[in-house]
């Protein structure tokens, strides 16, 4: 991003970004558990944040860890009850209700559920030197949020960390535990550079629930 504050923190339309993500899951449903995890250095600052913006939906704050795989273990130590738990990067504000409503109903009654869209470009490999092009109605983006009932996702973080799980699919896959793909939505994307924080400006609205 190219920027000194961290890009979560980044305010398109006067809000940082964070907040509008969840805005997007308590505007889903306002009952759901929120857990937001961060790095210590960064927890002051948000909660100052938080203040400055008046911001009142209620979570949780978790501290981070070395890696995402660390973090993301700490986040669901933090859930007590049993159910279904999502795990979202707090850099995709856009995702839809469609979406959550996919992810949580297919999760609830089948286990699992990631997001995924369809590739529009060409796609090519390149192999020793040589490319050649691939058939990319075989291949599907991945996005967040990735759904599993709570029994399967905790089971999957008892396992020692490997450097190919790279999101929460991979590492629940690695158990043997089939992946049900649903349908995301295109503007779900994960705000990585500048041009993308003038995409989300022009989707978000200009008020956060609160």
């Amino acid at each position: 991003m190219n920027a000194d504050l961290p890009k979560q923190f980044i305010a398109p339309r006067g809000t940082p970004l964070l907040m509008h993500t969840i805005a997007a899951f308590h505007a889903y449903d306002p009952a759901i558990e929120l857990i937001v995890v961060l790095p210590s250095a960064q927890i002051d600052f948000w909660n100052t944040l938080c203040r400055e913006h008046n911001f009142r939906i209620a979570h949780i704050v978790v501290k981070g860890g070395d890696t995402r795989f660390d973090s993301v273990k700490n986040g669901i130590a933090a859930v007590r009850e049993a159910g279904v738990i999502a795990i979202h990067d707090g850099v995709r504000p856009l995702v839809s209700r469609a979406t959550l409503e996919n992810c949580f109903s297919t999760a609830e009654n089948h286990g699992t559920a990631i997001p995924v869209v369809p590739l529009v470009d060409s796609l090519r490999k390149v192999e020793n030197g040589n490319s050649f092009a691939v058939d990319r109605s075989c291949y599907f983006a991945v996005q967040t949020p990735q759904v599993f009932q709570s029994a399967i996702l905790k089971t999957a973080y008892e396992q020692t960390y490997k450097p190919q799980f790279t999101d929460d699919a991979t590492v629940v896959e690695s158990l043997g535990i089939e992946l049900n793909l649903v349908e995301g939505n295109r503007e779900n994307i994960k705000i990585t550079t500048p041009p993308d924080i003038r995409i989300a400006e022009v989707f978000l609205s200009d008020n956060v629930n609160r």
